[in-house]
């Protein structure tokens, strides 16, 4: 930078130009550690924002030279060593080495010895035993001494007596060194006196009803004031989405032991209108609009709001189908934790067949209760008439003798069984579903048919962040009453994006002599599917998927199966976990393609 100074004496003043050459902007070409003994490289990478450029972390916005991003990894790798209990760790100033517009930055760390823990004691506990306090502590003789893990200790004691009503609680810790590389640990507790609750007041909802806000707390006038149960509502409040901030706060009342709870709450904007479009390999090409409300009040003309419903008008238009559907749910149906749905709708494809096209229209309505922390229970009742129309002169007469409507009255219920970690990229846990159905009979319609579908999924954290999937299904579908065969519509297929990828949608399974899927009444599968990180955002797959279809009900005898392996990616995009994969047919039936099926969809997982 360069500047002169032009003084205009006649007037006394002068002016300053400095003359400014920006430069290009600095590309990060390398990353490097030095003196790293602990950690490899590798692993310091991951914990830090800096990347170097190229196509590894195109989708992490690598490659950019930032001071504030720098200055901040020091302190992440910093944070990193203290974790694992190395306490005298030094981080020095990154070297920066520039050439042209191009730079390598490298970490420098001493790293120091590896500090236990030496000697733990608590004092001030009265109201729990020592056993009690320290259940579930990470602090303890002999473990690595960590900072973080001390913090952590102490929020875990503070919720303990949290629970209790303790809210006036205070908890610290102090360190001193002990003999060798050790340290010892006092945590010094000032229990408070118990408390509970005198009143809840709400304010800053000028839309929202109280009770919609209140019935997220666990709790009522005369509780003990659980500062656990105050947190859990709080995060339940903000998971809304009715809300950008939510704070609470206990307040001093008038009666010895009792304490208000103030609950503040700032609303944002719930209603959204959306349009686009997309695609698939299933759907082809599609238009969408969208209009939902989160926090919809049925009552409350001509507003709308405030009252914790769900509302969604939707209508999509493509190459191979036709929606529309108008849904509400009240997740507190009557003032209880039971969630209660309706929908409208009409649904036209003709990517069921080449030969045909389906027609639904009609309502459901489905109540859902939680009954324990990991099972779900719902039942629905659907009343809808379901068409075959627009059949081809060439179809077979199992075929056309399907032309035309009929009306159908469901029953079904199910049972949902979670434990995932995640609802997009699940590493652990195990999800099982099992649902139900009846149609006809005393029910009406001109339907007589009732089934089951049983479909689960185990999922395993594998090293190196490699995740195996198992996931099944079984179901069957069969006649009752004056039912004399299963429609079309209601018979069970395989082929497609989520099952056997290595076939084009419904094409496993019985066929009419013209090749046509015309389903079964019995159905099971199984996919093992293996995913590991690539790049950030981008993870492969290898799967395995085997199925059969067979005509009778509750036959699974295996003549007819079909599987296929296949290769694909995972993204992480704004729009959403994309799925693309390439499927390869191994056992095949007469009328099946032998060459393998590309499959794109939305959503990571079965």
């Amino acid at each position: 930078m360069k500047y002169h100074v032009d003084v205009n004496d006649t007037a006394g003043t002068a002016v300053v130009t400095f003359d400014v050459n920006e430069g290009g902007k600095m590309v990060i070409r390398h990353v490097k550690f030095e003196g790293n003994t602990v950690f490899s490289s590798g692993e310091l990478l991951k914990a830090i924002k800096t990347r170097p450029k190229g196509i590894r972390y195109i989708f992490s916005g690598g490659g950019k030279l930032n001071s504030d991003t720098v200055e901040g990894d020091v302190a992440a790798i910093k944070e990193k060593y203290l974790g694992s209990g190395y306490i005298d760790v030094n981080v020095l100033a990154p070297r920066i080495d520039r050439q042209d517009e191009k730079a390598d930055i490298t970490f420098v760390i001493q790293e120091g010895p590896q500090y236990h823990v030496g000697k733990v004691v608590y004092n001030g506990a009265k109201v729990f035993t020592i056993p009690e306090v320290t259940k579930n502590a990470k602090i303890k003789p002999g473990a690595v001494y960590s900072p973080q893990a001390v913090r952590s200790d102490v929020k875990v004691v503070q919720d303990l007596y949290g629970t209790r009503g303790y809210i006036d609680f205070q908890a610290g810790a102090s360190t001193t060194p002990g003999p060798g590389n050790t340290i010892d640990v006092t945590f010094n507790l000032e229990e408070g006196a118990q408390s509970y609750v005198e009143h809840i007041n709400i304010t800053g909802n000028t839309r929202t009803k109280d009770k919609v806000i209140r019935r997220e707390f666990p709790l009522d006038p005369g509780d003990i004031f659980n500062t656990v149960y105050v947190d859990a509502a709080k995060q339940r409040l903000m998971n809304t989405k009715y809300f950008s901030k939510v704070e609470t706060y206990p307040a001093d009342t008038l009666v010895p032991g009792r304490k208000d709870l103030n609950v503040i709450v700032e609303e944002q904007r719930t209603g959204s209108f959306n349009f686009g479009a997309g695609f698939s390999s299933i759907d082809k090409l599609l238009g969408f609009a969208e209009i939902t409300q989160a926090n919809f009040d049925l009552t409350r003309w001509p507003y709308f709001t405030g009252g914790g419903q769900k509302f969604r008008i939707r209508a999509q238009y493509g190459t191979e189908r036709k929606d529309f559907i108008i849904s509400l749910t009240e997740p507190y149906f009557m003032d209880r934790e039971i969630a209660v749905g309706t929908d409208i709708f009409y649904r036209e494809a003709s990517f069921t067949s080449d030969v045909y096209s389906e027609r639904h229209y009609g309502f459901d309505i489905t109540g859902r209760k939680r009954l324990t922390q990991f099972i779900t229970g719902r039942a629905e009742y659907r009343l809808e008439d379901i068409g075959i129309f627009n059949v081809d002169s060439s179809a077979s007469d199992a075929i056309k003798n399907e032309e035309g409507s009929r009306l159908k009255s469901q029953i079904s219920l199910g049972l949902t069984y979670d434990t995932r970690d995640s609802l997009f990229l699940t590493r652990k846990g195990e999800r099982v579903d099992l649902t139900a159905y009846v149609a006809g009979g005393f029910l009406g319609g001109k339907e007589d048919i009732y089934g089951f579908d049983l479909e689960g999924s185990k999922y395993f954290s594998l090293p190196f962040d490699g995740i195996l999937t198992i996931n099944g299904e079984v179901a069957t579908v069969s006649t009752w009453a004056n039912g004399d065969e299963v429609p079309i519509w209601d018979r069970l297929y395989l082929g497609g994006a989520n099952n056997l990828r290595g076939f084009k949608f419904r094409d496993s399974g019985p066929k009419d002599e013209n090749g046509e899927a015309i389903g079964g009444n019995t159905l099971a599968r199984l996919t093992v599917e293996y995913t590991f990180p690539i790049v950030d955002k981008v993870r492969g797959a290898v799967f395995y998927d085997v199925g059969f279809v067979n005509a009778g009900t509750y036959d699974f005898g295996t003549g007819n199966i079909n599987d296929d392996f296949g290769i694909g990616v995972r993204l992480d995009l704004p729009i959403g976990p994309v799925r693309i994969d390439y499927g390869f047919p191994l056992r095949t039936d007469q009328f099946s393609s032998k060459n393998g099926q590309f499959n794109f969809n939305i959503g990571y997982q079965f």
